[in-house]
């Protein structure tokens, strides 16, 4: 259920695999995303499951109507019951004990906390996203809330590599050309991206010295779920929250 757990300094950074959750076929088992056609009590369940299992409170979990682009929403509680998620690719708090979340199926989660500040931040990178700079914008709006780069750190979940990645050559340019450290090549010999090597390279260039990220692929690994395999699927979740 829980792939990847750690906490630095208070600062606790989470991510789901696809198991222990109720979802059928073709989302199963811990599908988190209440937008790809699964049914919504499941997903209800499994954000249950998912929270409980970090000692998190479901109804304290700050979720995203993402949509590939720069936007930063800062939030200071979950979003009203009757209320329209905003349409934004990254959160960020400076309420300790608010859980922040970020969807994904082969882009790159960043989950971003400054302890001292008391500053978390979720933000959800695809290669739009990567291109588009909503990683410096997140930091921009961290910074804003009294957050230093230097005292961030920084967690990538999950993501497709760049060995996977495969694109036209065009694409691959047009990407470089903003992000060089994106540039990749698949292990086929062709055209790729790599988001996750350009994310780090924003963050470093940024001052954000403390940063891990995942050895998985979701294409690669069965244990996640993967948009570019599988088309229909269900959606990871990156969790990051601030004691």
């Amino acid at each position: 259920m829980i792939s990847k757990h750690s906490t630095v300094s208070g600062a606790h950074f989470a991510f789901t695999d696809r198991w222990g959750g109720v979802s059928a076929v073709p989302y199963e088992e811990l599908n988190l995303g209440g937008a790809v056609g699964d049914d919504p009590g499941a997903v209800r369940t499994n954000r249950t499951l998912a929270a409980k299992s970090l000692d998190i409170d479901p109804v304290r979990v700050v979720w995203m109507n993402q949509v590939h682009g720069r936007d930063v929403a800062v939030v200071d509680g979950p979003w009203h019951s009757d209320a329209e998620i905003p349409s934004v690719d990254a959160v960020v708090t400076a309420r300790r004990g608010l859980a922040l979340a970020v969807l994904t199926a082969d882009c790159t989660p960043v989950l971003l906390a400054d302890p001292v500040a008391g500053v978390a931040a979720a933000a959800h990178a695809g290669r739009p996203g990567m291109v588009a700079g909503v990683v410096p914008a997140t930091v921009e709006a961290m910074v804003r809330l009294g957050a230093e780069p230097g005292r961030i750190v920084a967690r990538t979940g999950p993501a497709v590599c760049g060995r996977c990645y495969e694109v036209p050559e065009a694409m691959r340019a047009d990407v470089a050309a903003v992000e060089p450290a994106a540039y990749a090549e698949t292990s086929w010999g062709t055209p790729a991206v790599d988001v996750t090597a350009g994310v780090h390279a924003q963050l470093q260039r940024l001052g954000v010295c403390d940063r891990e990220q995942s050895p998985v692929c979701t294409l690669e690994s069965g244990d996640h779920f993967s948009y570019r395999r599988d088309r229909t699927t269900g959606r990871l979740a990156g969790y990051v929250w601030l004691d």
